[in-house]
This record gives structure tokens, C-alpha cells and sequence, in this order.
């Protein structure tokens, strides 16, 4: 039996089996307050749960071709936007969002690798939500899986449960859940694009629009490198509508829009799971198949 390999296919006694020559090799190191991951060797992001934050955050987020980091850490403006991050402002007084620690913190208690090499890593971690001179109103824990389903784009699952420890009250506010702050070069002021499941492009067409997923990527040197975010249809109030901004930010959220222009409650003891995937990519949304992503994404359970 004569057996040879070309170009990932496997010929054996006429039969062509296809396989992957090389998974991605995906590591993590813990190092104080922070677990850096690289992918092939390369630096890809960093999990910070440092004690003088706000809240847990993933930063920089390297772009499989440039290397530099498609979101930004802060900026002057609007300090409170930290690359790719989960918080909330109006919970029960406080503001689990913006800069200020004595409004609200969300701690870091328990930042940890589950698993590392192989084809993916997973990270988790238990966060406190507090604040001084207030009981604590949510406890939560996260659940990262990152991997490289391809050269061009890498990949982080997201799992976030929320237990709600006493009654929660959180008023209608854009500042909320999920998002992610783009790097300057790759705004839509800067030239870039903002798309979502629809087609729709812009702040303009964008926000405040329910849609499953949305794409946000640029020109960098002679490539194109963006991020998306996708919503998994099990999450509660899915498609949640978009707080988008064409400097360079998009978070789906549905506290901004409530039913009946209401505050959200939610009662002792409730439990959300909220789910997303984010790709780094290289490439427009068309030639990162986004929406075919999305498919894949959709089925899991």
C-alpha cells in the first residue's frame, strides 16, 4: 500500500481522505495579573483581572497578518472604553462600567487556565460585583475558549453567567454588557467599516437595529484586519439591538432599548448566560465568510 502526502490530502490505494496538516498550537502563561496567550508562537491577547481595574478585559487583541492589536486599551474621551470587555452602568446605583472604582468594580476572584496546548485555550474566572457601602448584586462566572479555526482568524468563545444575589433594578442605560472598542486606524472616521448580519453599514444604519452579528475591520498597510462579534441565539432578548458608534464601538445590548421603555428587573436568584463568539480576522466581512461563521456558531448548543 503506497502512501504519500500533498497538499493536506492523504491518497491511499485511490481513496482521497482530506485532513489538517497542522492544527493551531495555542498556549497560556499566567503571569501576576494577567494570562497571555499566543497562537503559533505568536502573541495574541492577554486576559488582565489586575486589582486597580474596573473590570476583567482581553487587551491587545493581535490581528493574525499585522500583529498589532485591532482595539485600542482607552482613549482621552472615553477612558471607560477598554478593548474587549463585559460590564454594566445603573445596577442598583452603581457603575459597573465606567472609570471611577468607588461606583462599582467587577473582581476578579478566581482567573485561572483550565486548559492550555493543543488547538485551544480555556480560560476562567469568578467575578464580584461590588461597591463600597452596598451589598454585592451579581456574581458571575466566565468561560473563554480561544482557538484558530484558521490561519486567517482567530477565536474566542464567551460564556458569561450572571446570578442575580438580591433583587436587580438596571435602568435604561448605553452602557452595557458586552463590547468592544475598535484601534483608531480601523473607524469608520479613519476609512473603515462597520457591517452587520444585514448589510446595513454605519452608525447611521446600524444603531439601534437587532441583528445577530457585527463585523467591524479597516485597511492596515496592505491588509485588512477587523473583529466581529456574533450573539448566540440562546442568549435572552436575542438579536439583542446595537449600541454602535463610527469611532470605534459596538456592544449588543438590549438595556438601552427595553420593553416598554422600562427598567430591566430581574429577581433574586435569576440566572442569564450570555454567549458570543469574536473573530479577529484578516480580510472583509465577505472574505472572512462572517455570515457562514455565524451558521456554524448558530447550531451549538
Amino acid at each position: 500500500m503506497k502512501n504519500f502526502l500533498s497538499r493536506g490530502l492523504m491518497f491511499t490505494s485511490g481513496l482521497i481522505l482530506s485532513f489538517s496538516l497542522s492544527a493551531a498550537k495555542i498556549t497560556a502563561e499566567k503571569t501576576g495579573s494577567k494570562i497571555n496567550v499566543t497562537i503559533n508562537g505568536r502573541f495574541f491577547t492577554s486576559y488582565v483581572f489586575s486589582e486597580d481595574e474596573k473590570y476583567p478585559f482581553f487587551y491587545p487583541l493581535n490581528g493574525p497578518v499585522s500583529g498589532g492589536s485591532v482595539t485600542s486599551m482607552r482613549n482621552a474621551v472615553y477612558p471607560h472604553h477598554t478593548s474587549l470587555f463585559f460590564g454594566c452602568d445603573m445596577v442598583n446605583g452603581g457603575n459597573y462600567w465606567q472609570e471611577g472604582l468607588e461606583r462599582g468594580r467587577i473582581i476578579s476572584v478566581n482567573a485561572r487556565i483550565e486548559k492550555q496546548g493543543g488547538d485551544s485555550v480555556v480560560i476562567s474566572d469568578e467575578c464580584i460585583w461590588s461597591r463600597p457601602g452596598a451589598l454585592s448584586p451579581v456574581k458571575d462566572s466566565r468561560k473563554y475558549i480561544i482557538s484558530s479555526p484558521s490561519e486567517t482568524i482567530y477565536q474566542i468563545d464567551v460564556e458569561i453567567s450572571m446570578e442575580m444575589l438580591m433583587d436587580v433594578v438596571i435602568r435604561k442605560t448605553n452602557h452595557s454588557l458586552f463590547s468592544a472598542r475598535m484601534a483608531a486606524d480601523l473607524a469608520v472616521t479613519s476609512g473603515g467599516t462597520m457591517i452587520n448580519a444585514e448589510g446595513a453599514k454605519g452608525e447611521k444604519d446600524t444603531f439601534g437595529k437587532n441583528s445577530a452579528w457585527m463585523d467591524f475591520y479597516g485597511k492596515r498597510g496592505n491588509a485588512v484586519e477587523g473583529l466581529a462579534i456574533l450573539q448566540h441565539p440562546s442568549n435572552p432578548w436575542y438579536p439583542s439591538p446595537w449600541f454602535t458608534r463610527d469611532y470605534g464601538f459596538m456592544s449588543p445590548t438590549p438595556m438601552y432599548w427595553p420593553p416598554n421603555d422600562t427598567d430591566t428587573q430581574l429577581k433574586k436568584g435569576t440566572a442569564l448566560v450570555l454567549r458570543y463568539r469574536v473573530l479577529v480576522h484578516s480580510g472583509t466581512h465577505t472574505d472572512a465568510d462572517i455570515a457562514g461563521q455565524f451558521d456554524k456558531y448558530k447550531v451549538l448548543r
